[in-house]
């Protein structure tokens, strides 16, 4: 594991012992298992023709620093819901990514675009909080979690109705995603020991996911072309996050994503 993968590991662990004070975990425990569980949205928007769009409410990141300073969660969401995004992926990672599970609740009470918690889960009480704040989705990082505990938060996902979006970078952690039971998997295209991007890495490892697998590109994703190559390589869906932050007219960079520059 990199110096910075455990940074954020560490980090999620002290949070969430902190929040486990303030509410037991059979406390967050019984509140997920009380919350509506609908078939598994985040999964059906991904299923749709050609490929979907995840796009990431984000105002920081390690390799980047600030993103956005005018940081408006809400309205940045409602703009992607009305821009036609499949899902909304929400950073709630507040040491380095400047995220907050509050970003969560608060997006979640104005759009029913499935949402995703995008974090460093490290406990089964994370998934338990996401569930309470309104996610459909949870992401599982192949590279901060064993076998043992992949499998298991898979369960604790599955039993609240939430859909596991499993992380991995290289061949083997494809494979053991697959092996664990992941019915989604994304391919991180940023290597995060030293945070440089190659799309090429997701192309080359989408033939090793078997088919039946929801297939997600991750990271390095700029334009329609990206789009077009990532569809003939057979994904399902991108994940896009600094180029639509980055963007004064989000509306108009998803349009473009999508359809291309032509598009009108």
């Amino acid at each position: 594991m990199s110096d910075i993968l455990k940074e954020l590991s560490d980090a999620a662990s002290v949070r969430t012992e902190d929040a486990k004070r303030r509410v037991p975990p059979e406390v967050m425990k019984a509140r997920a298992l009380a919350m509506p569980s609908d078939e598994f949205p985040f999964e059906d928007a991904l299923r749709r023709k050609g490929v979907s769009l995840i796009c990431e409410v984000k105002r920081a990141s390690p390799s980047k620093g600030l993103i956005s300073k005018d940081f408006d969660h809400v309205a940045i969401a409602k703009e992607y819901a009305s821009a036609g995004a499949d899902c909304i992926s929400v950073l709630t990672e507040p040491t380095r990514f400047l995220g907050d599970l509050r970003f969560l609740r608060d997006i979640s009470e104005v759009t029913d675009v499935p949402l995703l918690r995008k974090d460093f889960v490290v406990d089964e009480y994370m998934i338990h909080e996401a569930k309470c704040s309104g996610a459909s989705s949870v992401l599982l990082i192949c590279s901060i979690l064993d076998d043992d505990r992949l499998r298991n938060y898979l369960r604790a996902c599955e039993e609240l109705g939430l859909s596991a979006l499993v992380e991995a970078h290289d061949r083997r952690e494809v494979e053991r995603a697959v092996e664990c039971g992941a019915r989604i998997i994304g391919i991180n295209n940023r290597d995060l020991r030293d945070f440089t991007v190659d799309i090429e890495n997701g192309i080359s490892l989408r033939s090793s996911i078997p088919d039946g697998i929801i297939t997600v590109a991750e990271s390095g994703i700029k334009d329609h072309a990206d789009i077009a190559r990532l569809q003939e390589a057979g994904f399902d869906a991108a994940l896009i996050g600094e180029t639509i932050m980055r963007s004064m007219d989000k509306t108009d960079t998803i349009r473009r994503l999508r359809f291309g520059d032509d598009s009108c």
